[in-house]
């Protein structure tokens, strides 16, 4: 089973996922985030089940739909056999938070 490391970034992450949840009054906000826990959880037992992106990375997507779907950016190095999730956004975002 693998570990699961979430960069101190991914907080920020969580706060703007909630804020816009809050903004919008979407039912239950705090159910959202348990549920994008949950899905980043499964990489522990599927560390390669995201799809392909650039430099050894990955994607999982998370959720159902474009309206309340999440993408989750991560890298899995097999020798530690340990998942590094690197940022999270909301699918409807053009890209991952700018961390400079």
């Amino acid at each position: 089973m693998a570990s699961i490391e979430l960069a101190p970034e991914i907080s920020e992450d969580f706060q703007r996922i909630l804020d816009h949840l809050l903004d919008f009054q979407v039912g239950n906000p705090s159910q959202r985030i348990d549920e994008i826990i949950d899905a980043i959880n499964i990489l522990s037992n599927n560390p390669l089940i995201g799809r392909p992106v650039v430099s050894g990375q990955r994607e999982l997507i998370i959720g159902r739909s474009r309206s309340n779907g999440y993408i989750a950016l991560y890298r899995y190095i097999s020798a530690i056999d340990t998942v590094f999730v690197l940022a999270i956004r909301s699918q409807n975002e053009a890209g991952y938070a700018d961390r400079d």
